[in-house]
């Protein structure tokens, strides 16, 4: 798969709840093949860009399947954690604003409100349970990938913020986006 096969707003799937995961088949990991072939094609197209996780629902597959980039910080390294049916059951710490981006969000980024400290339970790729605990961006990147399994978009969580909308330039740098010329009437949200 490539980055054409990561769907955007509006394809109603993103909207839409991923069905658990009860047997990691071959079609899983081939989903999990497919999904990292994506996310690294999509990364190679964009030079200021890193692509952080990706959810099935991303490609189109009603999975609750996640894979999360092992390394944020080298570009070089594209490896990534699979997390299946991956759950947050405890949020810890501060709430706190940051930026966030989306594969299938074109062009806007949004200051999200995320809790900083999680505690995460999932299946890995061989299907073994694990539990762990993530914080800071880590802790982000997942809330923000398990918000996809259940149909929810980033951009969902600051709609109602006028001032939480923004665009990556061509130096990589975020500029504020008017609301009202580049959000209100936009096909980002189906009301």
């Amino acid at each position: 798969m490539n980055k054409e096969d990561i769907i955007t707003l509006p394809n109603p799937h993103l909207r839409q709840k991923s069905r658990k995961v009860h047997t990691v088949s071959s079609d899983i990991r081939t989903l999990v093949k497919n999904m990292t072939d994506a996310a690294i094609d999509w990364e190679n197209s964009r030079p200021h860009e890193i692509s952080a996780a990706l959810a099935a629902v991303q490609i189109d597959q009603l999975e609750r399947v996640v894979i999360v980039r092992a390394d944020f910080e080298h570009k070089e390294t594209q490896e990534f954690t699979v997390l299946i049916n991956p759950e947050v059951v405890k949020y810890e710490g501060d709430v706190v604003l940051d930026y966030e981006g989306c594969l299938s969000v074109k062009d806007v980024y949004g200051k999200v409100p995320r809790y900083d400290k999680i505690r995460v339970r999932a299946l890995d790729a061989s299907g073994n349970p694990v539990r762990f605990k993530a914080s800071g961006f880590l802790a982000r990147v997942i809330q923000h990938e398990i918000d996809h399994t259940n149909g929810i978009v980033f951009i969902d969580h600051i709609r109602d913020n006028k001032n939480a909308f923004y665009r990556l330039d061509e130096s990589g740098d975020l500029q504020q986006l008017d609301y009202d010329e580049h959000i209100a009437n936009s096909d980002l949200f189906n009301d």
